[in-house]
């Protein structure tokens, strides 16, 4: 018998046990499903991460507060920068263009009779050019708001909508922590950046932050979340940053541990790139779990139906049918219900990748080498898993198996 007759036959016996055979598919399905899903949204979200780091340019660098060690084991910033290091970082590194120190808090605002919660950045004229985040309408802050400490602000594209603001809302005015402040600018959209939604911001001049909304948090100066800073080029990074550190030691009086991390663009992508790999592939792990299962529950029916079909397998083999034809054939119905498994099961992991794709501002990668993997694995689940169910069928007697019937 050749294999076209076989591959006939193991199609008419599956389509004939429709749902012993939708069953035995349901674990290859939802595994493929779990794997295509879980690789599509973990490339997708190292792809948006990069793109966000990216669109910050090459040449910028953040000096965060605290070491690694404290940043990683508490919520609380530490208190270990303030505005009086970024001046120094402005005024003695010469290999730097601008430095643009942040306050961030969570905010309640409120305008008329609707309110929201936003993230309040108080911060300096250099923001809007070292983060690439420019003024659609009005005007940004300036050094003249910073030095009277005026009660201003740039809102984000999307704060003008949750609170039903005018079309051109310059001159409204919004309360910050029951303060009033004139509303001077709109950013441009700028999208999410590492989960904060930019555009849902508001900001304000550091020394308004500083004295009138956070106050006092340091007994050394104003307390920062963070500086942003550019250096004059890419070629500068480097000298950039070993001339930052220096400096923050001799202001710190280090002679241990650094209090603070200083991060170029460039490490923040690869430690991005890093956590979303590790992320995919434990998640990828998990998922190919449901593979496995899957292709035990294919053993599993492919055993019963040894059983269930005994009779039909003597009659076989006393009509001529060698144990190579017996084996090939329960083979052949193995990897027909895997890899049609597979493909159902790819066309659902797809189908949630574009959903998602739809829902939320993440495009997930849909990789044709991820689909043929996934599919070629199914198949090699289907063979290895049908070898035992196949050689029990081809080793069983044409007697013993006439006789069961």
């Amino acid at each position: 018998m050749n294999i076209l007759e076989n591959f006939k036959m193991s199609a008419a016996m599956l389509a004939a046990n429709k749902l012993q055979t939708s069953l035995t598919m349901l674990g290859i399905i939802m595994g493929n499903a779990s794997v295509i899903a879980t690789i599509g949204l973990g490339q997708g979200s190292q792809k948006l991460a990069n793109e966000q780091l990216k669109s910050l340019g090459p040449n910028i660098l953040f000096v965060m507060p605290g070491n690694q060690k404290s940043r990683q084991t508490t919520f609380n910033v530490p208190k270990t920068l303030v505005w009086e290091d970024a001046q120094a970082i402005a005024s003695q590194v010469s290999t730097i263009k601008a430095v643009a120190p942040e306050i961030n808090q969570r905010q309640l605002i409120s305008y008329r009779n609707r309110n929201t919660n936003v993230t309040l950045v108080g911060t300096n004229s250099e923001y809007s050019s070292v983060r690439d985040f420019p003024v659609a309408i009005g005007r940004f802050i300036n050094q003249i708001d910073l030095k009277r400490n005026q009660r201003v602000a740039v809102i984000g594209s999307e704060i003008a909508e949750n609170l039903s603001l005018l079309r051109y809302p310059i001159g409204e005015k919004i309360r910050i922590n029951n303060i009033s402040f004139e509303i001077i600018g709109v950013m441009e959209p700028k999208g999410s950046f590492f989960g904060i939604n930019q555009d849902e911001s508001i900001i304000i001049p550091l020394t308004t932050m500083a004295n009138q909304i956070v106050g006092q948090i340091s007994p050394h100066g104003v307390a920062l979340s963070v500086i942003h800073i550019e250096a004059k080029s890419t070629d500068t990074v480097r000298a950039a940053k070993f001339q930052i550190e220096n400096l923050l030691r001799l202001r710190h009086q280090i002679t241990t541990e650094d209090d603070f991390g200083v991060r170029t663009s460039k490490q923040m992508m690869s430690i991005v790139k890093t956590i979303t790999s590790g992320l995919t592939i434990m998640l990828v792990g998990i998922a190919s779990i449901s593979l496995i299962v899957g292709g035990i529950g294919v053993m599993n029916i492919m055993l019963v139906s040894v059983t269930e079909r005994t009779p039909e397998i003597g009659l076989r083999k006393a009509l001529g049918a060698t144990q190579g034809d017996i084996l090939i054939q329960f083979l052949i119905e193995a990897v027909i219900i895997a890899i049609s498994g597979g493909v159902i099961g790819i066309m659902l992991g797809v189908s949630i990748l574009v959903l998602v794709g739809l829902m939320f501002p993440l495009s997930p990668v849909i990789a044709s080498e991820t689909i043929f993997l996934s599919l070629g694995i199914s198949g090699g689940i289907g063979l290895g898993f049908g070898v035992i169910p196949a050689q029990r069928a081809a080793k069983l007697d044409p007697i013993v198996a006439l006789r069961s019937s």
